[in-house]
């Protein structure tokens, strides 16, 4: 009996669709079996249950019972200390009402009042003069005079002048009218430190520090210079 030419190839065909699933099938379970090397089976038995609970997790901490007279003794030093801390700001508050209740004749005269001009500071030979403090608009302007007695020449560079406030807060100042270079023959050379006062809020005095440059041998500071 002759077999039709299509159902040959037909038959053909089915073969090599069937064994091209079983190489790529094979090949498949190769790969995968290749790729779980070394990948075990979690062991679920009851025991290892018990075992592994009992355990700690990697990267954690055991849980430590704390004993009840170590927390009572906590317990009451924070309560000491917040007692303390009640009693100061109560006394904080009664010093603060007292200060308000004094009369303007009772209470403490202000920096400015109390402030003696001029403020000097000599170091070297070379004096250092705040002669007086003034405002301007909204701007604080410090009269200042530099003189030297001694034998050389001093050099000023004022971009580096230091001004502070009372609460150690540095301040922008600019100098003006200041020679760069001093020279030795004591004759006193006048000029101004002007600072904004939007950057004096808070502040009741003032300290200035100057040194020469580059040597910085010599230091010339002031210090209680009154803003108001």
């Amino acid at each position: 009996m002759k077999l039709n030419s299509t159902v040959a190839l037909t038959l053909v065909l089915l073969v090599l669709m069937l064994g091209a699933g079983l190489v790529s099938g094979m090949w498949g379970f190769a790969l995968g079996h290749e790729a779980l090397k070394g990948v075990s089976q979690p062991d679920a038995r009851p025991t290892a249950k018990t075992k592994n609970y009992k355990e700690t997790p990697a990267g954690t901490q055991p849980l430590v019972m704390l004993k009840e007279a170590d927390i009572i003794k906590s317990v009451n030093v924070r309560k000491q200390g917040k007692g303390k801390q009640a009693k100061a700001d109560k006394n904080d508050e009664a010093s603060e009402k007292r200060t308000k209740s004094l009369s303007p004749s009772e209470s403490t005269p202000s920096t400015a009042t109390n402030a003696v001009f001029p403020i000097v500071s000599k170091d070297k030979g070379v004096t250092l003069e705040i002669r007086s403090v003034q405002q301007q608009q909204d701007t604080l302007l410090l009269d200042v005079s530099l003189k030297n007695e001694g034998d050389q020449p001093v050099k000023f560079l004022y971009s580096f002048l230091d001004v502070t406030d009372n609460r150690g807060r540095p301040l922008s100042a600019s100098a003006e009218g200041l020679p760069g270079e001093l020279p030795p023959n004591g004759e006193s050379f006048s000029g101004t430190v002007s600072i904004p006062t939007s950057v004096l809020e808070g502040a009741d005095r003032l300290s200035l520090t100057l040194t020469d440059y580059p040597d910085q041998q010599l230091r010339l500071q002031t210090s209680e210079i009154p803003v108001r």
